[in-house]
Order: C-alpha cells, then sequence, then structure tokens
C-alpha cells in the first residue's frame, strides 16, 4: 500500500481541520442603526461619514461579513436579538427594512430579543414571514398565540462542511414585564427550555450546540455554569464588548465557563448598533468537543468601505424619514451623555433632561415627582444644533406621559426596583427629577435604598410613607413594565394618554436652549 508523503499528509489533516473548524460571525442588540452612528451611538451626520469619523451601518456590516467568509468560507452569520427599536427605520417600517437587509446581508439564523415584542405578536410575526432565514425561541409557549403558532422553532439544525450544528434561541424569561407579547405567550425556564433541546439535538445525532441568547452577559455566565451540552453562547441583551484588546471590555472573548460535566462553554457578545461583527472560529474533536475557540470583534469602523449598491438602497428607505428627523428642533452647548451603562447604574446628564422635562411638563397639575428608566435613553446627543432624528434615536419607543398619585412608601418602593438588578445593568434602573435618593448595591434586593427626599417649597426633606405625592413616569412603566408592578397596581388616580415623551423632551429643549446638561447629585450610590 503507498503511503502518503508529508506534503499530503499535512494537506489531509488540514482538510479534516478545515470541516470541523466552523467561523460564527455574530451581531446582537443592532436596533435598527440601518445607517452610520457616530461615537455616541446615534445618528452620524454625512459629512462625518464621508470623513471616515463613523461606524456601523448595513452598508458597511455587509462588506465586513464578506470578507470574513472570503477568509473563511466555513462560516455562519448570526444574531442575538433585538433587531427591532431605536431608529426612525423601526418607526416607519416596523421591522420590514430590517428583514429586506438582514436577508441581503445573508444571515441563517436568529433568536428573538424583547423588543421583538415591542409592537406585539403580530408585527413580529409580519417580520419572521419576511425573513429568508428561521427565527428560534426554545423558552416560550406560544401554542395559544395565533400570531406566532408555527411561526417561531425552538431551535435547527444548520450543515457546514458535511457537520451539522444544533442552534437554539433564547429570549428573557421576564420579557412579558420589558415588552408586549400579549396575554397569550407564556415565557419558560431558560434553563429547563435549553436542557430539553439539547436532548432532542442530541437524540438525532447532533453533538455541536450553540445557543443564541438573548439573556445578557450575567445570565449567559450562569446558563452555562448550570447547562452541559453547550458549545457556544452567542449572546445579546446586555450590550457587553467581550474582547481581548479592549481597556473597555466586559471580559474576554471568549468568555469561558466549567460546565456540571467539566466540560466548557464559550461565551461572545459584540456591543451593540453594528458596531462591531463578532467573529469567533470554533473547532471541534471528532466527538463534537470543542478543542479550541479564539476570535474577536471587528471593529466596523471608517475603514471598511460601504457597499455602493446596498448603500443606495438604504437611501431609497430613508427618503420618507427625511424631512422628520433632519428639522432643527434645539441646540445643545454641549454633548449630552446618555451612555447605557450609566445611565442604567448612576445619574446620569440624558437622565436628568429627560425626567427634568417630564416634571416641567406637569408639574402645575400638581405633580412632584418624574420616574424615567434609564433603559429607555437610548444614545448620547452631540453638542450643536439637536435634529429631531436624534431626539427620536434617544427616544424611540413613542411612550407618552403618565400622570399618577402614590404613596411615599410607593414611591420607595418603586425605587427598590430601580436597583433592585444594577449588577445585570437592567433597564429599570431609575433616573428621577423632583426627589433625589441614596442606595447601597451590597445590600439585599429590596433595602438597597437608604435614603429618600423630595423637593418641597424649594427645599428637600424627607419621603413621609404615608402621604401622597404626584408622580409622572411614562406609559410604559405605569403598565407595569420593567418590573415597575406598584404603578401598574397602586396607581391612584392614573392619566395614560399625556403628550409623547419625545415633543416633552423637544419643548423643554427649545425652552432651555441652548441647553446644558447637568448632573446635581441626586442620586448617590453608597
Amino acid at each position: 500500500m503507498r503511503s502518503l508523503s508529508i506534503a499530503a499528509a499535512a494537506a489531509l489533516v488540514a482538510s479534516v481541520a478545515q470541516a470541523d473548524t466552523l467561523t460564527i460571525l455574530h451581531t446582537n442588540d443592532f436596533h435598527s442603526r440601518i445607517e452610520p452612528i457616530n461615537k455616541y451611538d446615534s445618528a452620524c451626520k454625512p459629512e462625518d461619514n464621508d470623513a471616515g469619523k463613523c461606524f456601523g451601518g448595513s452598508a458597511r456590516l455587509i462588506t465586513a461579513v464578506r470578507a470574513a467568509r472570503e477568509a473563511s468560507p466555513n462560516a455562519m452569520l448570526v444574531d442575538g436579538g433585538d433587531q427591532f427599536q431605536g431608529t426612525l427605520f423601526y418607526a416607519h417600517y416596523k421591522g420590514q427594512a430590517a428583514a429586506e437587509l438582514m436577508n441581503v446581508i445573508g444571515y441563517e439564523a436568529m433568536t428573538v430579543g424583547n423588543h421583538e415584542f415591542d409592537d406585539g405578536p403580530e408585527v413580529l410575526r409580519d417580520f419572521v414571514k419576511a425573513v429568508d432565514f428561521p427565527i428560534l425561541m426554545s423558552n416560550a409557549d406560544i401554542s395559544s398565540e395565533p400570531a406566532l403558532k408555527g411561526v417561531i422553532q425552538p431551535s435547527m439544525v444548520i450543515e457546514k462542511a458535511g457537520v451539522k450544528y444544533g442552534l437554539i434561541g433564547l429570549t428573557p424569561e421576564d420579557t412579558g414585564e420589558m415588552a408586549s407579547p400579549g396575554p397569550n405567550v407564556r415565557f419558560l425556564d431558560p434553563v429547563v427550555a435549553v436542557r430539553e433541546q439539547i436532548a432532542a439535538l442530541e437524540q438525532s445525532g447532533i453533538d455541536r450546540i450553540i445557543v443564541l441568547s438573548h439573556s445578557g452577559y450575567h445570565m449567559d455566565l450562569d446558563f452555562a455554569a448550570q447547562i452541559d451540552g453547550i458549545d457556544v453562547i452567542v449572546g445579546g441583551h446586555s450590550h457587553s464588548l467581550l474582547s481581548n484588546s479592549s481597556d473597555r471590555a466586559a471580559g474576554p472573548y471568549p468568555t469561558w465557563v466549567r460546565t456540571p460535566d467539566g466540560g466548557r462553554t464559550a461565551i461572545v457578545q459584540a456591543y451593540a448598533y453594528g458596531k462591531f461583527l463578532g467573529k469567533l472560529d470554533v473547532t471541534f474533536d471528532d466527538n463534537g468537543v470543542v478543542v479550541e475557540a479564539v476570535g474577536e470583534p471587528i471593529l466596523i469602523d471608517g475603514q471598511v468601505a460601504e457597499d455602493s449598491t446596498l448603500k443606495a438602497r438604504i437611501a431609497e428607505l430613508a427618503q420618507p424619514l427625511e424631512e422628520v428627523r433632519n428639522q432643527v428642533v434645539a441646540e445643545a452647548a454641549a454633548p449630552i451623555g446618555g451612555d447605557r451603562a450609566i445611565c442604567r447604574s448612576q445619574e446620569c446628564e440624558m437622565g436628568n433632561l429627560v425626567a427634568e422635562a417630564m416634571l416641567d411638563r406637569v408639574k402645575s397639575q400638581g405633580i412632584q415627582i418624574a420616574i424615567q428608566n434609564g433603559g429607555g435613553l437610548r444614545a448620547s446627543i452631540d453638542g450643536g444644533p439637536i435634529t429631531m432624528g436624534e431626539v427620536l434615536t434617544v427616544l424611540p419607543f413613542q411612550n407618552a406621559l403618565s400622570t399618577f398619585e402614590l404613596t411615599g412608601s410607593d414611591v420607595k418602593a418603586a425605587l427598590e426596583n430601580g436597583v433592585s438588578q444594577i449588577s445585570d445593568g437592567a433597564g429599570r434602573f431609575a433616573q428621577v427629577a423632583g426627589l433625589r435618593y441614596a442606595f447601597d448595591a451590597k445590600r439585599e434586593v429590596g433595602d438597597r435604598v437608604t435614603k429618600v427626599e423630595v423637593m418641597a417649597d424649594g427645599d428637600w426633606a424627607p419621603i413621609d410613607p404615608k402621604a401622597v405625592y404626584g408622580v409622572v413616569s411614562n406609559d410604559f412603566l405605569r403598565g407595569g413594565g420593567d418590573g415597575y408592578v406598584v404603578f401598574a397596581e397602586n396607581a391612584m388616580n392614573p392619566y395614560d394618554f399625556g403628550p409623547g415623551l419625545e415633543s416633552v423632551v423637544v419643548e423643554f429643549l427649545v425652552e432651555k436652549g441652548p441647553y446644558t446638561p447637568i448632573t446635581d447629585g441626586r442620586i448617590t450610590v453608597e
């Protein structure tokens, strides 16, 4: 029998390795950033984009994806959820523009994010029917929801170079609090759901398992430590940059977690808004065990060329939006900081702006306190002229003002809810006006708020648990969103049909213009 030459043997080994080395390309939390963004994750001015100062956008993303696929032919492109919500593209097209562009870019699977439910099951159904790839969600019972039954699947199998990979989708278990899935969708324990899907896939001979998890970095760490059989978790929801080179990274790329059976799971996530394309090279042995997983998110900056054809199509899609978003409505004396990490954990400039605008609008009605969730603030704003498009990027949810009354003890309970998930970066963190509070995140949940004072007649006074206070918030929180059940259950004399939050903020900016952003110590971290 003739033996192989050294060169032929090496080539054979390389081909076998290539056949079972999968490149996972991934995005998450794109939030309708179809056009390029600036360094504040907000709308990029055309002149800045031409100067190479901006990031992302679908026309750059497709260039990066093509280059990655050319370098790694055995690749799949997946998304970790939350394509919906964030710019006028979503407000106008309700997911149809996202579906068109994802099809062109060549996505192969996506999990459902909480924001995919913002406009109810019907809009999600229309999106699922418009895309050319499966949308996954394992931890929800949709059998009683006519719009989604049979439309979304819990898992799927993708074959690459003759090897089959099982993909499982996860969405947040508390999506019912954060979005509008309706009464017929019931969210389930994600650990139980994933274990069931892994068992089903393994029974059919699939032993390479990838979970698309819109659950948040810390939740993914927890899942990986509880569940055997997951090779890779492609994450989302927390907007975490995992990286081996950035000093702002939330953790390494990938982050390894030991599983109960002594194996290990690789976790990746690539920030948000299309600013990065995640790229992980995963090598499996013959038994489907990961022997290596290496990579790094690719920064989609001005050095990445925009695809001319897709850029032209995006310009067509943008035409109905131009008149609204290009209207200059106010001016900022300095940049107004709306950084996600800050607004979800401490006082932030954007939180103060929005809360003060809310309170200013209704204080003549006897309202004393404003509470805005940090998760409802989606971007910063540059100094100088402010366009309506920038305001809508910060406040994309089309919320209305809600006014109501609460006892002092219920106000404190609301603030406790706001700081209950601070370590997870949850959006429920309370930005406020008309009151100030202090909290200690090291204390037990429910007993973290250490001081609450309310402004009355120009002076700060401790909140009276038995007194009744006028409160303004947005209609999402008033309905119990982000865990503010106390608003839904205990509000007195509610009115939920006030003006749009974006209009209220614009009017306040005009009145105070040029607006100077502030922080004044109204929220103290002990």
